[in-house]
């Protein structure tokens, strides 16, 4: 293997060069330094709205209009997961992306892990789903799992009326929200042919996975912070933590991956990538992997460190993977962040 003098790059057991300019805005810096998994805020489920391109075209619907199965009261939108619902102008490839933004499973970053995250997906012609779960210490798993298990079924069991193809629906998770990600990719199921509910009887599966610097094992090799307290509390059944360190949980019908990561980030060790990728790669599963040699954690579509401008490629990585499954149709620019010039 060689590798290359701003990043690592792997598909499979290949290394690549990725350099490339980015756009220089300084907002998100002070995020990046948080306790666990990257949170910008430590209260519950962040109300911020949503500033990006995407938001001009926005819906949201509640997963459980009746209510989320074990649900508290008292919370407002704490206890209502809902799904923000981003529609292109046109989908060539019908395809949709379900959002986990991360936070630590105490808080979402909704602007540049979700908004912002949609709007590069609508303006490559790609459906997006920004998916607001519930959070530590009010709700721990499975309430999480569950939110993202109905979201999945959501979106497939409605794909007509949103103009995707069912068997086109991804998952992309950040940090924490790439521990859900991965979560559904090793723990779904076909769906309930036998519920009254139609959303119900549609399967959990994605058809891909995307992952930003993504918490993947709950084993202290791969750092744990505070994540595992806030998704399972304390001291929980070691059982359920191998469980949920989803590396041990793929099999050769485990979707297909694109891995993002960098070497030296302080709170999701590239261990959690690695691990995936070595699973994937045994089970005969496609995978790309890209690990760039510089960068914090929490660096969101790489185009807020100037400092650091290999970074700003990796978008286009994951458009050229995306591209050569059918998953994407051509390439689009990159709609700037929120907060960017």
């Amino acid at each position: 293997m060689s590798s290359a003098s701003c990043g690592r790059s792997f598909t499979k057991t290949h290394f690549s060069t990725a350099v490339a300019s980015a756009f220089a805005w300084f907002c998100a810096a002070a995020l990046l330094i948080a306790a666990g998994l990257y949170a910008p805020a430590l209260g519950a489920q962040s109300a911020e709205p949503a500033t990006s391109a995407a938001a001009m075209a926005m819906r949201s619907i509640l997963l459980w209009p009746n209510g989320a199965p074990g649900a508290l009261t008292g919370g407002g939108t704490q206890d209502t997961p809902q799904l923000d619902i981003y529609e292109p102008a046109s989908n060539p490839t019908q395809t949709g992306v379900i959002v986990c933004p991360g936070g630590g499973y105490r808080s979402l970053s909704l602007i540049h892990e979700g908004s912002d995250i949609a709007a590069w997906l609508v303006a490559h012609g790609v459906a997006g789903f920004v998916l607001h779960y519930r959070l530590g210490p009010r709700y721990h798993y499975p309430a999480q799992f569950d939110d993202i298990t109905r979201a999945m079924r959501y979106v497939r069991a409605n794909a007509a009326a949103l103009g995707i193809d069912p068997k086109h629906v991804g998952v992309w998770g950040f940090s924490a929200g790439g521990n859900l990600a991965t979560m559904i990719s090793t723990h779904y199921d076909a769906g309930h042919a036998d519920s009254s509910d139609p959303i119900e009887k549609a399967g959990s599966r994605p058809d891909f996975t995307i992952l930003s610097y993504a918490k993947v094992t709950l084993h202290p090799d791969g750092s744990q912070g505070t994540a595992l307290l806030y998704l399972l509390g304390p001291n929980p059944d070691p059982k359920l933590v191998d469980s949920l360190s989803d590396e041990t949980q793929v099999t050769a019908d485990t979707p297909p991956a694109f891995i993002y990561q960098t070497a030296n980030d302080p709170q999701v060790p590239p261990i959690n990538a690695v691990l995936y990728f070595e699973a994937l790669s045994k089970a005969g599963v496609p995978v790309e992997m890209h690990i760039f040699e510089n960068g914090p954690h929490g660096t969101f579509l790489g185009q807020t460190f100037p400092n650091i401008p290999a970074l700003a490629v990796w978008p286009t990585l994951l458009a050229n993977w995306m591209q050569a499954h059918g998953w994407m149709q051509g390439a689009s620019a990159t709609p700037t962040p929120a907060g960017g010039k």
